[in-house]
C-alpha cells in the first residue's frame, strides 16, 4: 500500500476531511443551507434548485486541485428530495492517466456510455407499502423519473475499481472529484477499501464478536443512521450496492436489489437471529437453569434510545434474547448479569448458553447515550446443549434503568487542583472522586463522565473542547480519553504507573503529556500521540522517560507541542522531543536551587516580530518567589518576592514585592495577556498587572487557594480551594460566583427536610452543613470544636430543626433560621451513632455506641429527655444511620440491640419492650452466626421489618409475631449499610460498599433489582426524597438520582391474575378471561412519564361459534353476546330520539322531526361531572355598550400583541399543518400567529369569552363562539381567514357554545349548546341560515363529522353517544339521532371526546379515563380500555396512531392499527385465532404543565399543538420526542405588569405565585420564579442607574401575600435575597429612585424601607396604618426643592384615601413628611370589596403635581400641586378608576375600569378614546419607561398595546 494511501484507513470522512463547514477547502453554489434531520438527528445539507447545474456543492474547491482518494468503495448516504430530480457527477482518475466521470441521476433515462463518461440512471426507492414501492416492483425497468413522495434515506455503496474495469476496461487510481447537484439532501461522504454492512453497527459487532469475512466491517459510527429498538435498519432505509446485486437489469442503473439486505450481513449474531422453540432434556433443563442464575449475555444493543411503547401483548413462549440490560442516560448502571440466559437455534440442535462472569463485562453509560465496555482477557465460550422444552422470556424490573444521576453536590477527592473552562466559557469540567463533572455555569446544570472505577487524579481538555484526558489513582492507574462534546469515552490508556498525578494536552489536542511514579517510584514522563483517537484507533506513546527529579507542574508548550516545561523540588526544566527520546535541560537557579516551585505559566501576549517561542515563563514557589525566565535563552529573568500586606495608614492594604521577610506561598498562577493571576496558602486569590507592581483585585477564600485558571478571554478567573470549594471571578464586574462547596472528608450521613426541600449532612470533616435540594447551594456551615465532631443527623419533619449526635455523646438540636441551639442533652457516654425523629415529630430517639438509648420529647421547645435505657442498644462504632427505625405510624420503633445478634421492637412512646426477634438462628444450616445490621419499616405494610444481616442478607419479619415472612440472599457482594423502602411500598434500596440496587420490593420478578455505580467510597445512607421522584445517597459526595418508577396507579394495572377460559354455552352467553402479567418495558424518559398498560375491554359482536377465544392480551377481556343474524333484536341500552325512520334492519318507533315530541328533560339542569364540558369564568364586571370605537386611522393605540392563552376554552386553537394557520383565543380576541415570525392578527368581533373554534376543512374559514347571559345570547362569527374579516354573525343558543364543527365537504357548520340548554344547531355554509335544531335529553360535550359522509356525524354527552344523519328532502333539513348508551364495561359515564378514524371507526373518551371504540356500521362498541387515570377530554386520530389528552396532564401517543384490524374481522362475521391478538400500543407519554383542552396534529401524526388550562400551548414532535412552548400565559390572575428601564423586558406576576420576565419585542417567557402556595401581589424593577448595583445587574422584585419580598437576578436566572419586611401580604412594591432601598407596604398600612442589598430593614412608617396600602411610587428632586433636603421624592397612598409625599436621601438616612392629603368621600358602602382602590402618581409631564383618583364624591381624576399646595384641575370619569398609569410623554392618562373599558385621556385638554378589547374589568395598566408601549391586563388577559397619542 502507498505511504499516501495509509492514512486513507479504515475509511476518509470526506465532509470532515475537507471541514465543509467552513467552506474554504469547498465551493457551494445556490441553495445550499443545513438543517436538523428529524429521522437522522443530525444536520444535513440540503441542496434545492430548479436547475441542478446552478445548485451544488463541489469537493475540492477548483478543479486544479484533486481528492486523492484512493479507496475502493464509494458511500453515499443521501436522500432524494420528493417530486425532484437529482444529479451526482464523481471525477475519476485512472492509471492510464485519464479522468473518468461518472453520473447518475433520475433525470438519465437509460445508460449512456462514451470514452470519458458514464451515465447511470438511478431508480428512486420508495417508503415501504407504499403505491409507489408496489409499482416499482412490477416494472419492467422501475420507477425512472421523479423521485416518488415519500423516499428514504438511502446508503449508495459505488464500487469504483469494477465500474472502471468492466465499462471502459480502465485501472482505478484515486478519486479527484465530486458534484453533488440539486435536489437532495445530504449526510456525509465516505471512501474505504472496506466493505460496510449497514445493518450492522460497531458497537453491536464489539458486544457480539461476529466474524466477518475478509474486507468487510460493521458500519462506523460516522456513517451509522439510528435505529429504534425493535426495529431493523433495512425497513427504515434504503441499501444500494452498485454494481447492483438485484434482477433487473442490474448493469443499466442504480436501483436497490433484492437482496441487498441479506448478502453483506449474511452472519449475524446468535442474538439477531430468529427464536426458535426447542426442546430440552430433563438434565440439560437443570444445567440450563443452574446456568440462568449464574450468567447472562451482554445484549447486542441495536440503538442508543429504547424504545417507549407499552404493548398489551402475552410474549411468544419461546426462549429468547431478553433485551438490553441497560438504557441511556443512566450515568453509572451497571448490568444486572445474575439472572439471565441466552438460548438460540444452532445447526446441531442443540442450545447455545453464552456466559458472561459479572466481574469480566462491566457497562458503563454517560448522559450522552454511548456505552463504553471493559473486557476482561476471558472471552465469552458458546457450550452446546440439547434442548427439548422452551423457557420463558425472564421478567425484570422495569423501566429500564430506573435510576438517573441527576446533580452531585462535591469537589475533589484525590486532587483540588484540577478544573479548567471551556472553550466557549460556558463550562468549567472538575473531578469528584471517581466521576467527572461539566457545569454550566450559567444555570447550575451538570452533565457527568462515568467510567473511572478510582478517585481521578488529574484532568486536561483541549484548547478547542473536543478531546478530554482523565486519569485515576490506584495501583491500576489509567488514561481515558473522552468526546467532549458527546460524553463518551473513547480509548483507554493504559499507564503502567502506581500513580498519575499530571496531565497537559497541546494546544490542538494531539499530543497528551502524562506524570506519574512508576512501581520503583521513580517519576515518569510519558507523552502520548492522540491525534487519531476520534478514528478509534490504538494511542501510541511519542516518548518515554524516567527521571529522578520532582514535578509538580508540567505543560506542552502552546507554541510547539515537541517542547515541554515543567517545576518541583529545587528544579524548573525544559523538555523536548527528538528523535523519538525525550531529553531536558534544567534552569541554572543559583541560589534559589533549594525553592519549592508549584506553577507555571507561559506569557500569552505576542508581536510578530518577535520569534514564536521567545517567551517569558512564570513559575510560582511555595516561598512566594516569582521567578520570570527567559525560554529562549534558559535562563532567569527577573525574581520577584510577593510578600504578606503591611497595614499603613486609613487600614489600605499594600503588597511588598521583594524582601528578605517571609513569603506568601504561591500554589498557583496563571496569566492571560493583560493580567496574572496567583493563588496562594493565605486564602487569596490576586490579580496582578504582569510586572507584579502592585496588586489591583484580589478575593479572599475560606482555605488555601489550591488552583486558578483564567478564560482564554481574560474575563473570569476560576478558583479552586484546599477546602473543596469552586468559584470563579467576573473580572469586569468585580463580583465573585461560588459553583460547588463541599466537604472535604466522607459524608457519614444526611436527613431531608420534608417541607423545605433541604438536606443535611454530617460529615467526618466536623461540619454540620444544610443545602438546597434544588440549587445545590450551601445554606449553612455549623462548625464542631476541636474535641468532638459530629456523627449523626436528623431533620424534623415539618419544623425547620436538625438534631445532631456529636462524637462527645451530645445531642443538640438547632434552629436553621435564626441559626441557634434549642436544647442540648448529654445523655450518652459514647459517640452518638444515629438520630431519629418519629414520623408525627412527637419523639426524637438517639442511639449511643455505648449502648444508650434515650427518648426525647420533640414536640416541646427544650426537647427534654423522657427516657434512658441503658444496654439496649448494640455496642458498635460506625454502626451506621440504619441502627434505628421508627414506624410509619409512629407508634412502633426497632432497633438492633441489645446485641448485634438481637433485634428489639418497641413501644415508640414508652420504649417498652414489645417484641425480640434473635436472627443469628433463623437460619439453621448456616456455620456462622448471622448479626443485624440495619433495619427499616415499610411504610405502607406495618407488620413488615426488614433486616439487613452480616451474610448479605435481606429478611423480612413480621412485627406482631417476629415469623420470618422471606428472605433475600446475596444482596450485595458487601454487606449492606443502609436501606429504604418507597412510601407505596413498592421499591426497595440497598446500598452495599461503593454500589447501590434498586429492587422489586415483592421479589415477584425473574431479575428484581437493578445495580448502579458512581460512588468511589463506600455508600454510607440512601433515601427516597419526600416526593418519590428522587434518590439521595452519600459516601464520598452527596449523589441526587431521578426516580423513573411510574406512578402507584399507573403500576396497578401490571399486574393481573392468571389466564382463564369460560366457554360459551350458547350465542348469548359470555366469555370472560384475564390476560398474564407482562412487565413494562418502556423506560422513562426526560420529558415521558409511562404510566401502565391499559385495561381493554374487547365487545365481539359477530361470534358464531360457541367456545370463547383465548386473545393475547395483559388485562381483562370481555366477549359480548352475538348477533347472529340481521333481524336480532335490538340492544336494551338503544333508544331513539327521532322521528324520522332510519333503522336498517331493526322494528324501532319513529318520530318525524318537525314535531313537538322530543324527550323532556330535568326542570333543574345540573352541570356534568367532566372538565370538557366549557364554564365561562366568573365575572363581576358589566360591558359598558355605550362606547364608540375611535374613528379608523385616528385610535391612539393600536393593540400589538396579545400575551397568553385561555386555558379555560375547550378546543379554542385549531392549526392547519398545510396552510400554516394558526389561531387560538385570549378572552374575547381571536389571535392569528405566524409560527415562523411570531407577528400576530387579532380579530376582534366578540364581547364575552370565546368558548370554542373550528377550521374548514380547506383553512379558509374560521368559526368563533362566545357565551351569552341574561341579556343577550351566544355569538358565532364566521371570519375570512385571509383578511381576517368577519363575514357573518350567528346567534341562536342562549349561554355557551359547547362545539363547533364543520362537515367533510364544508357545506354544514354544527354548534351544540350548554348543558342547561343540550340543543344542537345546523348551519348552511352557504347562506349561513339556521337549517334545523334537536334538542337531547341529555347534556352534550363534543362533536364530529364523519370523513367519509358529509352527511353523518356522532355527538356525546352523559352517558350517551348520539349517532345523527342530516337528513335533505326538497328544501328542508332535519336531524335523524339515535342514541346508544354505553357499554356495560364502561359503566355509567360522561362521555367527553369523539373522534373518527381512517375507517369508519369512531372512538370516544369518557370521564373515567376509558376510550370506546365504536363501528359505526353497527353502532356497537366492539372495544374498550383503560387508556388514562382521568378525564380524557382530547381525541385525535391519525390512521393508526390515537393521541388522548386528560385531566391528569398527560398527553399519550396510542398505536391502534390491530383494533381496526379487529374491526375488519367483526365485519366479515369471522373471528380467526389470529384476531385475537389485538393490541393497543402506548409508544409515548409527555407531562404537560395542566390539563389537555386542544390539539391539533398533521395527517401523519408527527407533530402536533397542544393547549392546556395553564395557558400555554406546546409544539409536540413525536418523532422526535420533544414538546416546546409556543405560547405561555397566566392561569389565574395578573397581580402586577411593568416594563423594565431599558425596555428590553418586561414582567408580570399573577396569584400563582410566580414572577415572569418576558422579552419585549418577541413577548416569550424566558424565565419563570415560581413561588408554591404563595400569591404575588406586586412587582418592580430595579431602576437603571442603581448605586447598589455597580456592575449594572438588573433585579426585578416581588412582594408575596407571606409578607415576604424576594429579589431576582435575570443574570443568574436565581434568587438573590429574600427579606421579610411585613408581617402581613405585600401590596405595594417599590425601589428608590436612586436603587438605595427598598420600599414595600403592607395590607395593614405599615411601610417598611429595606436594604436591597443586606435585606436590612432600615426604617418602618406607621402613618398609614390600618388601611392596606395600594400604591408606592418614587421620582426624583432637586435637594432643596419644596424646602425639604433630599434627592428623590416617594408617595405611599392607602385604601382610607390618603396619600403621603416625601423627600428623602437614603444615603444620609434622611426621610421627612412633606404633605399629607386626605380626600373626602360619601359614607362606604356595606360591601367594601366594591369600593374602587384609591390611586396615586407622580405627573411626569407637570413637575410637583401628583395624579389621584380613588372613591370620592365624584367619578374623577383630581390634579394635585406639591407648590401651591391646591387642587388644579379634575376630569370627569363614567366609572370609577380600578388603574392609572401615566405616559412619560404626550400627556396621556391611561383608566382601566370595571365596565371593561380601556380610557386614554390627554391629561390636558381631557380628549379621550375607549377601547373594548377586554372580556373583563381593566384592573392593571402600565406605561412603559419611553412611554410608547403600554401593558393592560384583565384578570389573565395581558395585552401590549402600540401608543400613538391623542
Amino acid at each position: 500500500m502507498s505511504s499516501r494511501a495509509l492514512w486513507q484507513q479504515p475509511y476518509v470522512n470526506i465532509f470532515k476531511h475537507m471541514k465543509i463547514e467552513e467552506w474554504k477547502k469547498v465551493s457551494k453554489e445556490g441553495d445550499v443551507t443545513t438543517y436538523m434531520d428529524k429521522n437522522l438527528k443530525c444536520s444535513v445539507f440540503r441542496i434545492r434548485g430548479s436547475i441542478p447545474a446552478s445548485n451544488y456543492i463541489l469537493l475540492p474547491k477548483t478543479s486544479s486541485q484533486s481528492l486523492c482518494l484512493t479507496g475502493r468503495y464509494l458511500y453515499l448516504l443521501f436522500r432524494p428530495s420528493p417530486n425532484k430530480h437529482f444529479i451526482v457527477h464523481l471525477d475519476i482518475a485512472v492509471e492510464e492517466g485519464q479522468v473518468i466521470r461518472v453520473s447518475f441521476s433520475n433525470m438519465f433515462k437509460e445508460f449512456k456510455s462514451t470514452a470519458t463518461w458514464l451515465q447511470f440512471p438511478f431508480l428512486c426507492g420508495a417508503a415501504h407499502g407504499s403505491v409507489y414501492e408496489n409499482t416499482a416492483c412490477t416494472a419492467k425497468q422501475g420507477l425512472v423519473g421523479r423521485a416518488p413522495p415519500s423516499t428514504r434515506w438511502t446508503c449508495l455503496t459505488m464500487d469504483l475499481h469494477y465500474v472502471l474495469s468492466v465499462y471502459l476496461n480502465r485501472t482505478h487510481s484515486h478519486l479527484k472529484s465530486i458534484k453533488l447537484c440539486a435536489n437532495m439532501s445530504v449526510k456525509n461522504i465516505i471512501t474505504s477499501d472496506l466493505l460496510f454492512d449497514p445493518g450492522l453497527s460497531f458497537s453491536e459487532f464489539r458486544q457480539s464478536g461476529v466474524m466477518l469475512s475478509d474486507c468487510t466491517a460493521p458500519m462506523p459510527r460516522e456513517m451509522c443512521f439510528p435505529v429504534p429498538k425493535g426495529q431493523r435498519w433495512h425497513d427504515l432505509y434504503d441499501y444500494i450496492r452498485f454494481p447492483s446485486d438485484g434482477t433487473k437489469l442490474p448493469f443499466d442503473s442504480i436501483q436497490k436489489g433484492s437482496s441487498s439486505e441479506t448478502k453483506i450481513s449474511a452472519e449475524k449474531s446468535p442474538q439477531r437471529e430468529e427464536r426458535h422453540a426447542v426442546k430440552i432434556s430433563k438434565p440439560v433443563q437443570d444445567r440450563v437453569s443452574l446456568i440462568q442464575q449464574i450468567t447472562t449475555p451482554k445484549p447486542a444493543r441495536r440503538t442508543k434510545q429504547r424504545s417507549a411503547n407499552q404493548t398489551k401483548l402475552v410474549p411468544e413462549l419461546n426462549y429468547a434474547h431478553s433485551g438490553g440490560s441497560e438504557s441511556p442516560g443512566s450515568p453509572g448502571q451497571r448490568s444486572q448479569v445474575d439472572e439471565q440466559v441466552t438460548v438460540v437455534h444452532s445447526d446441531d440442535a442443540g442450545v447455545h448458553v453464552y456466559a458472561h462472569c459479572e466481574d469480566d463485562v462491566y457497562t458503563h453509560t454517560t448522559d450522552s447515550e454511548e456505552e463504553i465496555t471493559v473486557i476482561n482477557a476471558a472471552s465469552p465460550r458458546p457450550v452446546s446443549l440439547s434442548s427439548e422444552q422452551p423457557v420463558k422470556k425472564p421478567q425484570k424490573l422495569y423501566p429500564d434503568p430506573i435510576l438517573k444521576l441527576n446533580r452531585i453536590i462535591g469537589f475533589g477527592g484525590a486532587t483540588v487542583r484540577c478544573a479548567v473552562w471551556t472553550s466557549d466559557e460556558e463550562e468549567v469540567v472538575y473531578p469528584c472522586h471517581a466521576v467527572i463533572v461539566s457545569m454550566t455555569v450559567s444555570s447550575g446544570q451538570q452533565r457527568f463522565f462515568i467510567g473511572h472505577t478510582d478517585k481521578v487524579s488529574a484532568l486536561a481538555l483541549n484548547s478547542s473542547s473536543a478531546l478530554l484526558a482523565s486519569a485515576q489513582m490506584g495501583a491500576n492507574s489509567l488514561i481515558r480519553l473522552w468526546s467532549y462534546s458527546r460524553g463518551v469515552c473513547q480509548t483507554i490508556i493504559p499507564t503502567h504507573t502506581h500513580a498519575l498525578n499530571l496531565l497537559s494536552f497541546s494546544q490542538s489536542g494531539g499530543v497528551l503529556c502524562g506524570v506519574g511514579k512508576d512501581s520503583h517510584n521513580k517519576t515518569t514522563v510519558v507523552l502520548w500521540n492522540t491525534r487519531r483517537v476520534a478514528e478509534g484507533s490504538v494511542v501510541p506513546v511519542l516518548a518515554k522517560a524516567h527521571t529522578d527529579v520532582d514535578i509538580q507542574t508540567m505543560r506542552i508548550a502552546f507554541f510547539d507541542e515537541t517542547r515541554m516545561v515543567s517545576c518541583g523540588l529545587g528544579n524548573i526544566r525544559l523538555w523536548r522531543v527528538r528523535g523519538g527520546s525525550l531529553r531536558s535541560c534544567p534552569v541554572n537557579l543559583g541560589q534559589y536551587h533549594n525553592l519549592e516551585f508549584t506553577d507555571l505559566a507561559f506569557e500569552q501576549g505576542h508581536t510578530q516580530d518577535r520569534p514564536v517561542d521567545e517567551r517569558t515563563l512564570f513559575v510560582s514557589s511555595r516561598s512566594g518567589h516569582i521567578l520570570e525566565i527567559d525560554y529562549v535563552a534558559v535562563a532567569i529573568k527577573n525574581i520577584r518576592r510577593l510578600l504578606p500586606a503591611q497595614e499603613t495608614h486609613a487600614h489600605q492594604r499594600e503588597k511588598q514585592t521583594f524582601s528578605t521577610g517571609a513569603g506568601i506561598a504561591v500554589n498557583s498562577i496563571s496569566v492571560c495577556d493583560e493580567f496574572c493571576v496567583t493563588g496562594s496558602e493565605d486564602g487569596f486569590m490576586r490579580l496582578w498587572p504582569l510586572d507584579f507592581s502592585s496588586v489591583f483585585l484580589e478575593a479572599e477564600h475560606e482555605g488555601p487557594v489550591s488552583l486558578v485558571c483564567v478564560s482564554s478571554d481574560g474575563s473570569r478567573v476560576l478558583a479552586a480551594t484546599a477546602t473543596g470549594n469552586l468559584g470563579y471571578l467576573d473580572v469586569s464586574s468585580r463580583g465573585y460566583r461560588t459553583l460547588m462547596r463541599s466537604h472535604t472528608a466522607s459524608v457519614l450521613g444526611f436527613s431531608v427536610d420534608c417541607v423545605r426541600r433541604r438536606i443535611t449532612t454530617v460529615s467526618r470533616d466536623s461540619t454540620v452543613r444544610v443545602w438546597d435540594m434544588d440549587t445545590m447551594q450551601q445554606l449553612y456551615d455549623f462548625v464542631s470544636d476541636d474535641d468532638e465532631s459530629p456523627c449523626s443527623v436528623a431533620f424534623h419533619p415539618s419544623m425547620p430543626l436538625f438534631a445532631c449526635g456529636s462524637s462527645s455523646g451530645t445531642v443538640r438540636v438547632f434552629d436553621i433560621q435564626t441559626s441557634s441551639l434549642m436544647a442540648q442533652h448529654r445523655q450518652h457516654c459514647g459517640s452518638v451513632e444515629c438520630v431519629i425523629y418519629s414520623p408525627d415529630g412527637q419523639g426524637l430517639y438517639s442511639a449511643g455506641a455505648l449502648g444508650y438509648l434515650v427518648l426525647y420529647n420533640s414536640s416541646q421547645h427544650d426537647h427534654h429527655v423522657v427516657r434512658v435505657l441503658s444496654n439496649a442498644v448494640a455496642w458498635s462504632v460506625n454502626c451506621g444511620p440504619d441502627t434505628l427505625a421508627v414506624s410509619s405510624d409512629s407508634r412502633c420503633l426497632a432497633l438492633v440491640g441489645p446485641t448485634e445478634y438481637i433485634v428489639t421492637i418497641m413501644e415508640a412512646q414508652s420504649l417498652n419492650e414489645l417484641l425480640r426477634v434473635d436472627v443469628s438462628i433463623l437460619d439453621v444450616e448456616s456455620t456462622t452466626l448471622d448479626s443485624a445490621l440495619n433495619v427499616c419499616f415499610s411504610p405502607t405494610s406495618l407488620s413488615h421489618l426488614l433486616i439487613t444481616t452480616s451474610a448479605n442478607k435481606i429478611l423480612w419479619i413480621d412485627t406482631h409475631t417476629g415469623q420470618l415472612l422471606r428472605q433475600v440472599c446475596e444482596v450485595h457482594k458487601h454487606p449492606c449499610v443502609s436501606l429504604a423502602v418507597s412510601e407505596d411500598g413498592r421499591y426497595l434500596l440497598t446500598a452495599g460498599q461503593n454500589s447501590l440496587k434498586v429492587w422489586d420490593y415483592d421479589m415477584h420478578l425473574d431479575v428484581n433489582s437493578q445495580v448502579f455505580i458512581g460512588h468511589s467510597e463506600p455508600i454510607r445512607q440512601v433515601r427516597f426524597t419526600p416526593d418519590q421522584k428522587g434518590v439521595v445517597t452519600v459516601g464520598d459526595a452527596l449523589f441526587f438520582w431521578d426516580f423513573l418508577a411510574p406512578p402507584q396507579e399507573a403500576a396497578n394495572c401490571n399486574r393481573s391474575p392468571d389466564i382463564k377460559v369460560f366457554p360459551c354455552k350458547s350465542d348469548h352467553s359470555w366469555a370472560e378471561l384475564n390476560g398474564a402479567e407482562l412487565s413494562n418495558e418502556s423506560p422513562r424518559k426526560a420529558l415521558f412519564q409511562p404510566s401502565s398498560p391499559p385495561v381493554m375491554n374487547f365487545l365481539s359482536s359477530a361470534l358464531k361459534d360457541s367456545e370463547g377465544f383465548l386473545c393475547d392480551t395483559t388485562t381483562e377481556l370481555q366477549l359480548s353476546p352475538t348477533t347472529g343474524h340481521a333481524h336480532s333484536p335490538p340492544p336494551k341500552h338503544a333508544s331513539f330520539l327521532r322521528v324520522t325512520e332510519w333503522v336498517k334492519d331493526e322494528d324501532t318507533p319513529t318520530l318525524s322531526a318537525n314535531q313537538s315530541k322530543i324527550e323532556k328533560i330535568q326542570d333543574t339542569a345540573v352541570r356534568p361531572d367532566c372538565y370538557k364540558h366549557f364554564t365561562p369564568r366568573f365575572k363581576t364586571s358589566v360591558l359598558d355598550r355605550n362606547t364608540v370605537a375611535p374613528p379608523p386611522g385616528q385610535a391612539g393605540l393600536s393593540l400589538k400583541a396579545v400575551i397568553g392563552y385561555n386555558g379555560n376554552g375547550r378546543n379554542n386553537m385549531v392549526w392547519n399543518p398545510d396552510t400554516g394557520l394558526f389561531v387560538y383565543t385570549c378572552g374575547c380576541v381571536v389571535v392569528v400567529e405566524d409560527l415562523h415570525t411570531g407577528s400576530q392578527k387579532q380579530w376582534f368581533g366578540h364581547t364575552e369569552e370565546i368558548s370554542t373554534l373550528a377550521i374548514t376543512h380547506d383553512a379558509q374559514m374560521v368559526a368563533s363562539a362566545s357565551g351569552g347571559g341574561a341579556s343577550h345570547s351566544s355569538l358565532i362569527c364566521i371570519w375570512n381567514a385571509s383578511d381576517g374579516s368577519c363575514t357573518n354573525r350567528l346567534s341562536y343558543h342562549k349561554e355557551a357554545v359547547q362545539s363547533l364543527t364543520f362537515s367533510r365537504d364544508d357545506m354544514y357548520l354544527l354548534s351544540v349548546g350548554y348543558f342547561s340548554e343540550p340543543v344542537v344547531a345546523l348551519w348552511s355554509t352557504r347562506s349561513f341560515e339556521l337549517l334545523c335544531t334537536v334538542q337531547i335529553s341529555v347534556p352534550l360535550h363534543d362533536a364530529s363529522f364523519c370523513p367519509f359522509s358529509a352527511d353523518e356525524l356522532t355527538l356525546v354527552g352523559s352517558s350517551a353517544v348520539v349517532f345523527t344523519r342530516i337528513q335533505t328532502e326538497d328544501n328542508s333539513t332535519e336531524l335523524q339521532v339515535q342514541k346508544v348508551s354505553l357499554p356495560d364495561a364502561v359503566g355509567e359515564a360522561e362521555m367527553t371526546s369523539v373522534c373518527y378514524s381512517t375507517r369508519r371507526i369512531l372512538y370516544t373518551g369518557t370521564n373515567s379515563g376509558h376510550v370506546c371504540v365504536w363501528d359505526c356500521n353497527t353502532q356497537r362498541c366492539f372495544v374498550t380500555w383503560e387508556a388514562d387515570a382521568g378525564e380524557i377530554g382530547v381525541l385525535v386520530c391519525r390512521e393508526n396512531k390515537l393521541v388522548t389528552g386528560s385531566n391528569t396532564k398527560k398527553l399519550r401517543l396510542w398505536s391502534v392499527a390491530s383494533v381496526q384490524s379487529l374491526s375488519n374481522a367483526n365485519n366479515k362475521s369471522s373471528r380467526t385465532q389470529d384476531d385475537g391478538r389485538a393490541q393497543v400500543q402506548l409508544e409515548q407519554e409527555l407531562l404537560l404543565d395542566g390539563t389537555v383542552v386542544s390539539a391539533a396534529f398533521d395527517d401523519v401524526m408527527d407533530m402536533g399543538i397542544v393547549g392546556t388550562t395553564a395557558g400555554t400551548l406546546w409544539y409536540i414532535n413525536w418523532a422526535d420526542s420533544t414538546s416546546i412552548r409556543l405560547i405561555s400565559g397566566h392561569k389565574s390572575k395578573v397581580n402586577g405588569v411593568v416594563c423594565s428601564p431599558d425596555e428590553q423586558h418586561f414582567a408580570t406576576c399573577g396569584q400563582d405565585g410566580s414572577v415572569r420576565v418576558w422579552a419585549l419585542q418577541s413577548h416569550e417567557l424566558l424565565v419563570q420564579f415560581q413561588v408554591l402556595n404563595q400569591s404575588c401581589e406586586c412587582v418592580c424593577w430595579s431602576p437603571p442607574r442603581g448605586v447598589y448595583e455597580p456592575t449594572g445587574r438588573v433585579c426585578v422584585a416581588g412582594g408575596y401575600s407571606d409578607g415576604t419580598v424576594r429579589i431576582f437576578s435575570l443574570e443568574s436566572a436565581e434568587m438573590e435575597l429574600k427579606l421579610q419586611p411585613q408581617p402581613v401580604s405585600v401590596c405595594a412594591l417599590q425601589y428608590s429612585h436612586y436603587g438605595h432601598v427598598l420600599l414595600s407596604g403592607g395590607r395593614d398600612g405599615l411601610i417598611t424601607v429595606s436594604s436591597p442589598v443586606t435585606g436590612v430593614t432600615v426604617r418602618t412608617i406607621r402613618d398609614h396604618k390600618g388601611a392596606p396600602i395600594t400604591t408606592v411610587q418614587c421620582t426624583s428632586k432637586q435637594y432643596k426643592e419644596f424646602g425639604l433636603e433630599g434627592n428623590e421624592l416617594w408617595l405611599a397612598v392607602s385604601a382610607d384615601r390618603r396619600v403621603s409625599i416625601w423627600a428623602a436621601d437614603w444615603m444620609k438616612d434622611k426621610c421627612e413628611l412633606l404633605d399629607w392629603l386626605t380626600f373626602p368621600a360619601p359614607n362606604s358602602p356595606k360591601d367594601a370589596l366594591a369600593l374602587p382602590p384609591s390611586l396615586a402618581a407622580f405627573s411626569p409631564s407637570e413637575r410637583g403635581t401628583v395624579v389621584y383618583t380613588g372613591y370620592a364624591v365624584e367619578k374623577e381624576i383630581i390634579f394635585y400641586c406639591l407648590y401651591k399646595k391646591q387642587v388644579l384641575r379634575t376630569i370627569s370619569l363614567a366609572d370609577w378608576a380600578l388603574c392609572l398609569g401615566l405616559c412619560s410623554t404626550g400627556r396621556l392618562i391611561a383608566v382601566g375600569s370595571n365596565q371593561r373599558v380601556l380610557k386614554l385621556i390627554h391629561s390636558s385638554s381631557g380628549r379621550f378614546q375607549d377601547f373594548t378589547c377586554h372580556s373583563d374589568s381593566v384592573h392593571m395598566c402600565s406605561f412603559s419607561w419611553s412611554g410608547s408601549q403600554l401593558f393592560t391586563a384583565a384578570h389573565n388577559e395581558l395585552f401590549l398595546w402600540t401608543v400613538h397619542g391623542l
